[in-house]
């Protein structure tokens, strides 16, 4: 696997977590598997339950997004001997979610928007918490939709099942290790959530950009000759699988 790729797949991680359709909703989310309340300007809750509930929770995604990876592989094998041809259309279509995500675009398609229902208040346990996470990972919403798609469209060109999967998991990682540590800042204050939300659109069309880059560099075949570049660097060497 390429290192540009792994980078590629750990920054749409962290600017899904960042998108307009899942940051804001970190404090309902960390409410809701912990059973605690929005009070004071702040989650009360237990840092201990905290701590457990929310790495259920990332594992249950992260679960979701690694057998995606997976299926992605699988394809990509099939049509190996068109391996060209389907980075060609994967890069095209990337940029098509690039652009979608910078507002050029519009296709109703892809605004198809799926949420859990977290209101509902129920008895919250570690096992319901990574349900929770199964069901995020399955239902993800619009913003996260085009990351993820255009990640598991970079799954379908690498070389093995293993290389797919590993670039799902380090998309997950992208998107849960800022949920883990925005879980724990708004048991404080949620005064970084309201900081935060005011330059979401300008990370968004960070996203966008990225995407559209990533795209035209798979659909050149330019991502491998910059890998083999950059690999020359003792920094870079051993990164990639």
């Amino acid at each position: 696997m390429e290192n540009i790729t792994i980078f590629f797949a750990l920054t749409a991680g962290v600017l899904s977590f960042f998108s307009p359709c899942v940051f804001p909703l970190i404090p309902a989310y960390v409410a809701h598997l912990t059973n605690g309340s929005v009070k004071d300007g702040k989650v009360n809750t237990q840092k201990s339950v905290l701590l457990s509930r929310s790495i259920s929770f990332i594992f249950g995604f992260s679960i979701v997004f690694v057998l995606l990876g997976a299926s992605a592989s699988v394809v990509g094998q099939i049509f190996l001997d068109n391996k060209k041809l389907i980075q060609m259309i994967g890069g095209f279509l990337i940029i098509i979610f690039g652009l979608q995500m910078l507002g050029v675009f519009k296709i109703k398609l892809l605004m198809t928007e799926k949420r859990f229902d977290y209101s509902r208040k129920s008895k919250a346990s570690s096992l319901k918490s990574f349900i929770l996470g199964l069901a995020f990972g399955s239902g993800w919403t619009p913003c996260v939709g085009l990351a993820l798609s255009s990640i598991l469209l970079l799954a379908s060109s690498t070389e093995t099942i293993y290389s797919g999967m590993f670039l799902l998991w380090i998309y997950a990682l992208g998107l849960g290790i800022p949920f883990l540590l925005l879980s724990f800042l708004v048991t404080y204050s949620l005064n970084v959530i309201k900081r935060i939300n005011k330059v979401l659109p300008k990370l968004s069309l960070v996203n966008g950009v990225i995407l559209i880059i990533m795209g035209f560099l798979l659909f050149t075949g330019q991502m491998e000759k910059i890998s083999a570049y950059l690999s020359t660097f003792t920094i870079f060497k051993g990164v990639g699988l």
